[in-house]
């Protein structure tokens, strides 16, 4: 597929550091939440920088179709991402698990429904865990 646009962001510390994209706008702390092991401390952890991205996204694809099939959504709409993290069955590792909520104020249910399915096709994060898509690692 031609690329649009890349961007970057890097780790130091693992779950108890500091994230920071190329462009030094998103610069986070990371802490472990109590539920892991951690100390509750006041900052961020993937799970919910994953979920952060994964509801603008999926709301910039129901932008987008609804857009495609002329029907006008309200600027209050939201998407919200739930992210779980737990052992595997497998025993081989962590999973994670993510449930989506759409609320669109003032659609009827059955329209919603079909933008929110349009949208979970669209959406590259959608796509992405729906398809288990394969990530290339990079020993530099």
């Amino acid at each position: 597929m031609p690329i649009l646009y890349t961007t970057k962001a890097s780790a130091t510390g693992g779950r108890a550091g500091r994230a920071v994209s190329e462009n030094g706008v998103l610069d986070v702390t990371l802490t472990v939440p109590k539920e892991l092991g951690g100390d509750g401390a006041t900052g961020t952890n993937p799970e919910q920088l994953f979920a952060a991205g994964y509801s603008a996204c999926f709301l910039g694809a129901l932008k987008f179709v609804a857009g495609q099939q002329k029907v006008k959504i309200p600027e209050d709409t939201t998407v919200s991402a739930t992210v779980g993290i737990g052992p595997r069955e497998d025993g081989g590792g962590f999973g994670i698990e993510v449930a989506l909520t759409v609320h669109i104020p003032g659609l009827d249910k059955p329209t919603a429904e079909k933008l929110a399915a349009a949208a979970h096709i669209v959406c590259p994060y959608s796509h992405a865990m729906r398809t288990s898509t394969e990530v290339p690692v990079t020993v530099a």
